[in-house]
């Protein structure tokens, strides 16, 4: 069953999201909207009161709810209750709150705009440009990003016809090639730079961001090459691929005398966090 994990942003706040392929359809985290449409300091107690409601008064949702793996904010992954839209609705027809309908109507804009984004893929590059504009970035870093996330895509689907399928595998690829080009396994390079669910590329620098195209471009035509099957194989691949990377890394920082990999992301300052929060 073939799932994408996405963060969808509603007044400033996140949402982790997972759209189900073979469903079609969205299934958010109950915890984080719950947190948006309380403004509860403990979105979870709330939740907890919220279910024992319900059951005492007949509803049997949640005990038609999921847990999905989504990644919490230390980074790690844990199982969350998550609904679907049609579930969501019920839950915020119990919750008293003013931007229940803008909430809802936020809803309906998502599931429209997946709808549009698979029948014309384009639509969701030019949406992701068209937030990384919001958010301040430059043209020449978002072409960048763009470019980076084609090579990675092509990547993934070499991996897919390989044999690799579990995503702990598509995990463990990834770390060793960013650990072999950058000298520090994805968690550090994102500890380095303050992160904590954040995704690493929306934070890197421009140069960040050519190296780790350029060692995954070069993973992918090294194992083309070598014919690499299976996670043994692909794994030697990752490891010259990245190599290729990071010499090409010290050779620009012998001449430069700057570091290639570094501390620098786009988190907002303090006082502006603090305003959305």
């Amino acid at each position: 069953m073939s799932k994408e994990t996405s963060i969808k942003i509603f007044e400033a706040k996140q949402i982790r999201s997972i759209w189900n392929e073979a469903e079609e359809k969205w299934y958010f985290s109950v915890i984080d909207v719950i947190g948006i449409l309380t403004e509860s300091p403990r979105p979870r107690k709330y939740w907890s009161a919220l279910k024992t409601k319900l059951q005492s008064e007949g509803s049997e949702l949640s005990h038609n709810l999921g847990q999905l793996k989504m990644q919490a904010e230390d980074g790690k992954l844990r199982e969350t209750d998550v609904a679907d839209t049609e579930q969501l609705l019920r839950i915020i027809q119990s919750i008293p709150s003013p931007k229940a309908e803008p909430f809802k109507q936020w809803l309906a804009k998502v599931g429209y705009e997946r709808m549009q984004e698979i029948a014309d893929p384009a639509q969701s590059l030019d949406r992701a440009r068209e937030n990384w504009q919001k958010l301040g970035r430059s043209e020449k870093w978002i072409q960048q990003r763009m470019t980076g996330q084609e090579t990675r895509n092509k990547l993934t689907d070499y991996w897919k016809e390989a044999g690799i399928k579990e995503r702990d595998e598509f995990a463990l690829l990834t770390n060793i090639i960013h650990q072999e080009w950058t000298g520090l396994t994805v968690k550090k390079h994102k500890d380095l730079k303050g992160l904590k669910s954040q995704n690493l590329r929306d934070h890197m620098s421009e140069a960040e961001l050519i190296f780790t195209a350029l060692a995954e471009l070069s993973t992918r035509q090294i194992a083309e090459a070598d014919h690499a099957e299976g996670l043994h194989e692909n794994a030697k691949a990752s490891k010259k691929g990245g190599s290729v990377a990071k010499n090409a890394r010290k050779e620009l920082e012998s001449k430069t005398g700057k570091s290639v990999v570094t501390g620098e992301n786009f988190l907002p300052p303090a006082h502006v966090k603090k305003e959305l929060e």
